[in-house]
Protein backbone atom coordinates (compact mmCIF):
# COMPACT_ATOMS: atom_id res chain seq x y z
CA UNK A 1 0.00 0.00 0.00
CA UNK A 2 1.02 3.59 -0.61
CA UNK A 3 1.97 5.25 2.73
CA UNK A 4 -0.68 7.92 2.11
CA UNK A 5 -3.30 5.17 1.93
CA UNK A 6 -2.20 3.76 5.29
CA UNK A 7 -2.27 6.92 7.39
CA UNK A 8 -5.48 7.96 9.14
CA UNK A 9 -5.31 11.22 11.08
CA UNK A 10 -7.52 11.42 14.15
CA UNK A 11 -9.40 14.71 14.37
CA UNK A 12 -9.76 14.51 18.14
CA UNK A 13 -10.75 18.15 18.52
CA UNK A 14 -13.91 19.80 19.78
CA UNK A 15 -14.84 22.40 17.16
CA UNK A 16 -15.51 22.54 13.45
CA UNK A 17 -12.97 25.32 13.07
CA UNK A 18 -10.13 23.29 14.57
CA UNK A 19 -11.04 20.24 12.51
CA UNK A 20 -11.27 22.10 9.22
CA UNK A 21 -8.02 23.94 9.86
CA UNK A 22 -6.29 20.57 10.14
CA UNK A 23 -8.06 19.15 7.09
CA UNK A 24 -7.06 22.17 5.03
CA UNK A 25 -3.41 21.86 6.09
CA UNK A 26 -3.20 18.10 5.57
CA UNK A 27 -5.59 17.16 2.77
CA UNK A 28 -2.95 17.01 0.03
CA UNK A 29 -0.97 14.39 1.95
CA UNK A 30 -3.61 12.66 4.09
CA UNK A 31 -6.43 10.74 2.41
CA UNK A 32 -8.50 9.70 5.44
CA UNK A 33 -9.49 11.42 8.67
CA UNK A 34 -10.98 9.84 11.77
CA UNK A 35 -14.00 11.53 13.32
CA UNK A 36 -14.69 10.28 16.83
CA UNK A 37 -17.24 10.85 19.55
CA UNK A 38 -16.03 14.30 20.61
CA UNK A 39 -16.06 15.94 17.20
CA UNK A 40 -19.20 14.17 15.98
CA UNK A 41 -21.10 15.08 19.14
CA UNK A 42 -19.97 18.69 18.84
CA UNK A 43 -20.65 19.14 15.14
CA UNK A 44 -22.92 16.34 13.94
CA UNK A 45 -23.07 15.00 10.37
CA UNK A 46 -22.24 18.42 8.95
CA UNK A 47 -18.55 17.91 9.70
CA UNK A 48 -18.54 14.70 7.67
CA UNK A 49 -19.99 16.42 4.63
CA UNK A 50 -17.39 19.18 4.81
CA UNK A 51 -14.51 16.70 5.07
CA UNK A 52 -15.89 14.74 2.12
CA UNK A 53 -16.18 17.94 0.08
CA UNK A 54 -12.45 18.37 0.62
CA UNK A 55 -11.90 15.08 -1.20
CA UNK A 56 -11.05 13.02 1.88
CA UNK A 57 -12.33 9.72 3.25
CA UNK A 58 -13.77 9.37 6.75
CA UNK A 59 -13.34 6.76 9.45
CA UNK A 60 -16.43 7.26 11.62
CA UNK A 61 -15.13 6.09 14.97
CA UNK A 62 -18.28 5.86 17.11
CA UNK A 63 -17.75 2.26 18.29
CA UNK A 64 -21.41 1.21 18.20
CA UNK A 65 -22.21 -1.20 21.05
CA UNK A 66 -25.84 -1.98 21.82
CA UNK A 67 -28.50 -4.56 21.11
CA UNK A 68 -28.35 -5.91 17.53
CA UNK A 69 -31.34 -3.97 16.22
CA UNK A 70 -30.10 -0.63 17.58
CA UNK A 71 -26.60 -1.13 16.19
CA UNK A 72 -28.00 -2.22 12.84
CA UNK A 73 -30.00 0.99 12.55
CA UNK A 74 -26.97 3.07 13.52
CA UNK A 75 -24.85 1.33 10.88
CA UNK A 76 -27.50 2.02 8.22
CA UNK A 77 -27.55 5.69 9.23
CA UNK A 78 -23.75 5.86 9.08
CA UNK A 79 -23.76 4.23 5.64
CA UNK A 80 -26.08 6.94 4.39
CA UNK A 81 -23.55 9.56 5.54
CA UNK A 82 -21.08 8.29 2.97
CA UNK A 83 -18.21 7.40 5.28
CA UNK A 84 -15.44 4.98 4.34
CA UNK A 85 -15.07 3.03 7.59
CA UNK A 86 -17.56 2.29 10.38
CA UNK A 87 -16.76 0.49 13.61
CA UNK A 88 -18.60 -1.48 16.29
CA UNK A 89 -17.40 -3.12 19.49
CA UNK A 90 -16.65 -6.82 19.02
CA UNK A 91 -17.65 -7.38 22.63
CA UNK A 92 -21.22 -6.63 21.55
CA UNK A 93 -21.29 -10.21 20.35
CA UNK A 94 -21.71 -12.33 17.24
CA UNK A 95 -25.37 -11.57 16.62
CA UNK A 96 -24.82 -7.81 16.85
CA UNK A 97 -21.90 -7.89 14.41
CA UNK A 98 -23.62 -10.28 12.00
CA UNK A 99 -26.74 -8.10 11.86
CA UNK A 100 -24.64 -4.97 11.32
CA UNK A 101 -22.79 -6.60 8.40
CA UNK A 102 -26.04 -7.76 6.81
CA UNK A 103 -27.81 -4.40 6.90
CA UNK A 104 -24.72 -2.51 5.74
CA UNK A 105 -24.49 -4.65 2.60
CA UNK A 106 -28.19 -4.21 1.90
CA UNK A 107 -28.11 -0.44 2.39
CA UNK A 108 -24.99 0.05 0.29
CA UNK A 109 -26.56 -1.94 -2.53
CA UNK A 110 -29.76 0.11 -2.27
CA UNK A 111 -27.77 3.33 -2.44
CA UNK A 112 -25.60 1.95 -5.26
CA UNK A 113 -22.40 2.83 -3.43
CA UNK A 114 -19.30 0.92 -2.40
CA UNK A 115 -19.86 -0.61 1.03
CA UNK A 116 -18.02 1.13 3.85
CA UNK A 117 -15.59 -1.17 5.62
CA UNK A 118 -17.12 -2.52 8.82
CA UNK A 119 -14.53 -2.94 11.54
CA UNK A 120 -14.79 -4.43 15.04
CA UNK A 121 -12.92 -2.95 17.98
CA UNK A 122 -11.19 -5.69 19.99
CA UNK A 123 -9.67 -4.27 23.20
CA UNK A 124 -9.11 -0.56 23.63
CA UNK A 125 -5.47 0.53 23.62
CA UNK A 126 -6.07 2.23 26.97
CA UNK A 127 -6.39 -1.21 28.60
CA UNK A 128 -3.71 -3.60 29.80
CA UNK A 129 -4.02 -7.06 31.31
CA UNK A 130 -4.68 -5.60 34.76
CA UNK A 131 -7.60 -3.71 33.22
CA UNK A 132 -8.91 -6.94 31.69
CA UNK A 133 -8.80 -8.67 35.06
CA UNK A 134 -10.84 -5.87 36.62
CA UNK A 135 -13.70 -6.64 34.21
CA UNK A 136 -13.47 -10.37 34.83
CA UNK A 137 -11.26 -11.50 31.93
CA UNK A 138 -8.36 -13.64 33.14
CA UNK A 139 -6.84 -14.44 29.75
CA UNK A 140 -3.79 -12.69 28.35
CA UNK A 141 -4.30 -9.65 26.16
CA UNK A 142 -3.28 -11.61 23.06
CA UNK A 143 -5.78 -14.39 23.74
CA UNK A 144 -8.63 -11.97 24.34
CA UNK A 145 -7.86 -9.88 21.25
CA UNK A 146 -7.52 -12.98 19.05
CA UNK A 147 -10.77 -14.41 20.43
CA UNK A 148 -12.64 -11.23 19.52
CA UNK A 149 -10.92 -10.96 16.12
CA UNK A 150 -11.93 -14.53 15.30
CA UNK A 151 -15.51 -13.84 16.33
CA UNK A 152 -15.54 -10.67 14.24
CA UNK A 153 -14.34 -12.49 11.13
CA UNK A 154 -16.91 -15.25 11.61
CA UNK A 155 -19.64 -12.61 11.94
CA UNK A 156 -18.73 -10.98 8.62
CA UNK A 157 -16.60 -8.03 9.73
CA UNK A 158 -14.04 -6.69 7.25
CA UNK A 159 -11.42 -6.40 9.96
CA UNK A 160 -10.62 -5.18 13.44
CA UNK A 161 -9.13 -2.35 15.44
CA UNK A 162 -6.31 -3.66 17.61
CA UNK A 163 -3.11 -2.35 19.09
CA UNK A 164 0.20 -2.82 17.26
CA UNK A 165 1.14 -5.37 19.93
CA UNK A 166 -1.46 -7.84 18.62
CA UNK A 167 -1.34 -7.01 14.91
CA UNK A 168 1.22 -9.68 13.98
CA UNK A 169 -0.74 -12.45 15.69
CA UNK A 170 -4.00 -11.34 14.06
CA UNK A 171 -2.36 -11.21 10.64
CA UNK A 172 -0.93 -14.71 11.06
CA UNK A 173 -4.26 -16.15 12.17
CA UNK A 174 -6.71 -14.18 10.03
CA UNK A 175 -4.84 -14.00 6.71
CA UNK A 176 -3.97 -11.22 4.29
CA UNK A 177 -7.50 -10.10 3.41
CA UNK A 178 -8.50 -9.18 6.96
CA UNK A 179 -8.12 -5.45 7.68
CA UNK A 180 -6.16 -4.38 10.75
CA UNK A 181 -6.36 -0.77 11.95
CA UNK A 182 -3.95 0.18 14.71
CA UNK A 183 -4.36 3.16 17.02
CA UNK A 184 -1.78 3.81 19.71
CA UNK A 185 0.84 4.77 17.12
CA UNK A 186 3.61 7.18 18.14
CA UNK A 187 6.62 8.13 15.99
CA UNK A 188 9.99 7.90 17.69
CA UNK A 189 10.41 11.67 17.66
CA UNK A 190 7.16 12.22 19.58
CA UNK A 191 8.34 11.85 23.15
CA UNK A 192 5.25 10.63 24.95
CA UNK A 193 5.12 11.08 28.72
CA UNK A 194 8.55 12.68 28.97
CA UNK A 195 8.40 16.48 28.86
CA UNK A 196 12.13 16.70 29.53
CA UNK A 197 12.86 15.52 25.97
CA UNK A 198 11.08 18.46 24.36
CA UNK A 199 13.54 20.42 22.26
CA UNK A 200 13.97 21.49 18.68
CA UNK A 201 11.81 19.43 16.35
CA UNK A 202 10.88 16.87 19.01
CA UNK A 203 7.24 17.05 19.99
CA UNK A 204 6.62 16.36 23.67
CA UNK A 205 3.13 15.01 24.21
CA UNK A 206 1.30 15.23 27.51
CA UNK A 207 0.77 12.03 29.45
CA UNK A 208 -2.12 10.17 27.84
CA UNK A 209 -4.08 6.97 28.35
CA UNK A 210 -2.58 4.83 25.58
CA UNK A 211 -0.81 1.80 27.03
CA UNK A 212 -0.11 -0.49 24.04
CA UNK A 213 1.77 1.65 21.53
CA UNK A 214 4.34 1.37 18.72
CA UNK A 215 6.00 3.50 16.07
CA UNK A 216 4.39 3.79 12.61
CA UNK A 217 7.01 1.54 11.05
CA UNK A 218 6.66 -1.08 13.78
CA UNK A 219 2.88 -1.12 13.34
CA UNK A 220 3.11 -1.62 9.58
CA UNK A 221 5.76 -4.32 9.88
CA UNK A 222 3.53 -6.08 12.40
CA UNK A 223 0.79 -6.36 9.80
CA UNK A 224 -1.33 -3.23 10.13
CA UNK A 225 -3.09 -2.02 7.00
CA UNK A 226 -3.87 1.36 8.51
CA UNK A 227 -2.38 3.34 11.37
CA UNK A 228 -4.28 5.99 13.29
CA UNK A 229 -2.22 8.96 14.47
CA UNK A 230 -3.64 11.88 16.41
CA UNK A 231 -1.71 14.18 18.70
CA UNK A 232 1.77 13.66 17.19
CA UNK A 233 0.30 15.35 14.10
CA UNK A 234 -2.57 17.50 15.32
CA UNK A 235 -0.67 19.03 18.25
CA UNK A 236 2.62 19.46 16.41
CA UNK A 237 3.85 23.01 15.74
CA UNK A 238 3.67 22.13 12.03
CA UNK A 239 1.05 19.38 11.45
CA UNK A 240 1.92 18.98 7.77
CA UNK A 241 5.60 18.48 8.50
CA UNK A 242 4.70 15.93 11.20
CA UNK A 243 2.45 14.03 8.77
CA UNK A 244 5.18 14.00 6.11
CA UNK A 245 7.69 12.65 8.60
CA UNK A 246 5.32 9.85 9.57
CA UNK A 247 4.70 8.97 5.92
CA UNK A 248 8.44 8.85 5.42
CA UNK A 249 8.83 6.60 8.44
CA UNK A 250 6.20 4.20 7.07
CA UNK A 251 8.04 4.02 3.76
CA UNK A 252 11.49 3.50 5.25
Amino acid sequence: MNPQDRLIVALDVDTKEKALDLVEKLKNDVKTFKVGSELFTSCGPEILAIIKNNGCGIFLDLKFHDIPNTVAKAVVAATRLGVSIINVHASGGYEMMEKAAEVLAIEAKRLKIDSPKLIAVTVLTSMDENGLKKIGIDDTMEKQVLRLATLAKEAGMDGVVASPSEAKLIREEMGDDFIIITPGVRPEWAAVNDPSTSSGSVLSLPKDDQKRIATPREAVLSGANYIVVGRPITEAPDPLDAAKRILEEILN
